[in-house]
Formats: structure tokens, C-alpha cells, sequence
């Protein structure tokens, strides 16, 4: 059997068992919730489709490339959501899977391929954040557990999170990149408290997490103690792949996305006109016809760039130091796309709250205020050009 008459076998295949499993309030929602998405997660786990690429013997679907994009696009094309999403699926699972002992694995994959258990980031600190190996958050071993004391800010998602993987001291007396451990524990612990941070954006998503006395059990430590640095960088590479991926896969804001801004503009049919042009959509502004052509052309070209170094990667190799050229390039992308659409709202793109600004606006509003934080999260842009210099480039220290 060639290689193509497979991919044409297994695609049938996925599109008779999506017409079949795939529940019909589902179709087309992005962020789906409730108990069909329970029962989705459920099917998508049993069947493998949840984590494709991972390994059959720890639940996911051990799929190539080739086979996971025929899954995806078929999912598409029917508006199939995700069924898990999360720092589990693309930052914590891939780390497992590389550097956790068999009995790690089957103890917490399972939880996240059918969307159990929440999870979140403690790497951040008040005085580690470009400057992370100089983290501070100790965790003392006491027989078969560790002891954890300390502080972590920025932490996505805490305050809905399960658990936490998250970096430790374990040697304060090792050079700075040598004494840190990576550990996984439950946030339900006693001595761990949240407390949410309001942005600029009006969300509260980000977080500080404090530790008093916090216990993990040291069968929950991943790799070797005081060598967890490694696994802190590989997971941040995975880290700024899904982010590039979040901000920069997406489609550019093109016309449609341009005349959806224009209409809302002051409610006048001459603005949306303006900028929408003749009765065969045509942009009228010259001006804002080139910042859309730009805008969708390197979005073209970053969506390109990424499959090609996807599939020129080995087979089982987790993300490079290119992922840093990837978050690098797309939190600038993303943050061009929001000022561009405010531009095109004008002062409609201020809107806060109130009747006179609509839900579209005051998103608006706080999508952009929001971008400015893609050039931080993550590794800060200036992090990112130094990763790429060094590492992408070999450019002398």
C-alpha cells in the first residue's frame, strides 16, 4: 500500500468516525463547555485523536506528522473543537514524555488527554522573571516529600488550575543553574494560596502564587534533583511554540475582519464605505489596502515557515531554539494586527463600557491593551533576539 492510498484510508476513516462521534452543539464552537464537551474528551481520548502524536502505550494516538495534519484538517472542516487545551497538552505532556520515568507518565497523562486535570506554570518569580535561574522558591527534602517555600508571580490560569509543575531550589549553595529541581504537586495543598492580578486588559488571568510549607511528594520530581534546569529550558521551548502558535497561526486580519471594524465605525454607512470601497469589496483606502496586504502576506509567510520547519524536524525531536524566532516573530506580528484594527475602529476602538460601544469594541479595546504583554510573556522579545543570535545564528558572545 503506497504512502498516499494510506492518507486517503485514514482520512476516510476520520471523517466516517467524526460524522459518528462528534456531538452536533459542538460544530463550529471554538471554546466549548458542558457535558458534551465531557463526552467529546471522552471519545477524542479513547480513540487516541486527543494528543495524536503521543505514544499509543500512554493514551495518545501515535500518529506521524503526516497522519496528525490529515486529523486536523478533517477536524476543520467540520468545526471539530479540541477536546483539551492547556499548559498540559503543549508544554507539560511533551516534557513527560522526554524526561519522566514510566511510572510519572502513566500516573499523569491520563489526566490530561481526557481533560482531568488543570494544570499551571511556576517558573516566574518577583526577582527571577528574564533572570529565571535566579529563582528563589526553596524546596527542602523530608523523607519521601519536599517542603516548599517561596513565591511565584505571573502564573497563568492558577486560580482554575489543578496542579502546578514548577521549578524549585533545591541547592542553594550550587552555581545558580545547578541547584533548581522540577517538581509537580497539587494545588489543593495545604499552604498554597492564589491570589488573581487585575491587567491593564481588565482580566485577571495572570496570578501570585505563595508556598508556606507546602508538601510534594519526591516521587512527583521529574529527572534528577538539582538538574532540573534542562527540563525548565525545553519546556520554555515548547512553551514559545504554542504561544507563537496562539498568536501568529491564527488568519491575518484580512477584509473581511477590515469591513466587520469599518461598519462599526460611528454606525455611518460612509466610514464602512471608505474603507469597504466598491460593491465588489475592494478597499478604497490605499493606504490601509497595503498595511492589509502586508499583514496577511507575512502572516502567510510565517504560517509556511512554520510547517517547513516542522517537517524538516527529526522524527520524535521536540521544538528547537527556532521557537524563539517563532515567538519572537509572532508576538510582533500580533501586536501590529491590534493596532491596525483599532486604527480602523478610530475612536469607536476606545470603548470600555458603556451603551455606547459594542461587545466587538470593547474586545477590542482590550484585545490590544492585551498584546502588549506578547512581547513579555514567554521570554521578553529582547531574550528572544538574544536565544536567536546565540543559538540560531552563532553569533559571538
Amino acid at each position: 500500500m503506497s504512502a498516499t492510498t494510506d492518507l486517503d484510508e485514514f482520512r476516510s476513516e476520520v471523517r466516517t468516525w467524526l460524522e459518528e462521534n462528534l456531538p452536533e452543539t459542538l460544530r463550529g464552537r471554538a471554546w466549548p463547555s458542558g457535558s458534551d464537551l465531557a463526552l467529546w474528551r471522552q471519545r477524542m481520548g479513547d480513540r487516541g485523536f486527543a494528543c495524536p502524536t503521543w505514544p499509543a502505550e500512554y493514551g495518545g494516538g501515535g500518529l506521524d506528522a503526516a497522519h496528525t495534519r490529515v486529523l486536523q484538517q478533517e477536524m476543520a472542516r467540520v468545526g471539530a473543537p479540541p477536546s483539551v487545551r492547556g499548559f498540559g497538552v503543549s508544554m507539560l505532556g511533551p516534557v513527560l514524555l522526554e524526561f519522566a520515568n514510566d511510572a510519572q507518565k502513566r500516573e499523569h497523562l491520563p489526566g490530561i488527554i481526557y481533560g482531568r486535570v488543570n494544570w499551571c506554570q511556576g517558573y516566574s518569580e518577583p526577582g527571577a522573571g528574564s533572570d529565571l535561574a535566579s529563582l528563589q522558591t526553596r524546596a527542602v527534602r523530608e523523607g519521601d516529600e519536599y517542603v516548599i517555600n517561596g513565591q511565584k508571580i505571573w502564573t497563568s490560569g492558577a486560580t482554575e488550575a489543578d496542579w502546578m509543575f514548577c521549578l524549585v531550589r533545591t541547592d542553594p549553595r550550587a552555581p545558580k543553574h545547578d541547584g533548581i529541581s522540577f517538581i509537580l504537586f497539587d494545588l489543593k495543598s495545604p499552604g498554597v494560596e492564589v491570589r488573581p492580578i487585575r491587567l491593564i486588559s481588565g482580566a485577571s488571568s495572570f496570578c501570585e502564587v505563595f508556598f508556606k510549607d507546602v508538601h510534594a511528594k519526591a516521587s512527583n520530581l521529574i529527572g534528577v534533583e538539582n538538574a532540573g534546569w534542562t527540563i525548565a529550558k525545553r519546556l520554555l521551548q515548547h512553551e514559545r511554540t504554542m504561544l507563537s502558535g496562539g498568536m501568529g497561526g491564527g488568519t491575518a486580519p484580512g477584509r473581511a475582519a477590515a469591513g466587520r471594524a469599518a461598519q462599526r465605525r460611528n454606525g455611518f454607512a460612509d466610514m464602512a464605505k471608505k474603507y469597504l470601497g466598491d460593491a465588489d469589496g475592494r478597499i478604497a483606502d490605499p493606504v490601509l489596502r497595503d498595511q492589509l496586504a502586508q499583514l496577511e502576506l507575512d502572516g502567510l509567510c510565517y504560517r509556511l515557515t512554520t510547517l517547513r520547519s516542522a517537517a524538516s524536524a527529526k522524527a520524535g525531536q521536540g521544538p528547537g531554539h527556532t521557537a524563539s524566532m517563532f515567538k519572537l516573530y509572532a508576538s510582533e506580528m500580533n501586536k501590529r494586527r491590534q493596532e491596525l484594527t483599532m486604527s480602523v475602529l478610530g475612536s469607536q476602538g476606545l470603548g470600555w463600557e458603556g451603551e455606547a460601544f459594542d461587545a466587538f469594541e470593547r474586545g477590542t479595546t482590550r484585545q490590544w491593551l492585551r498584546s502588549k504583554g506578547n512581547s513579555i510573556e514567554g521570554g521578553t522579545s529582547e531574550v528572544q533576539l538574544n536565544v536567536i543570535a546565540k543559538r540560531v545564528l552563532g553569533l559571538p558572545d
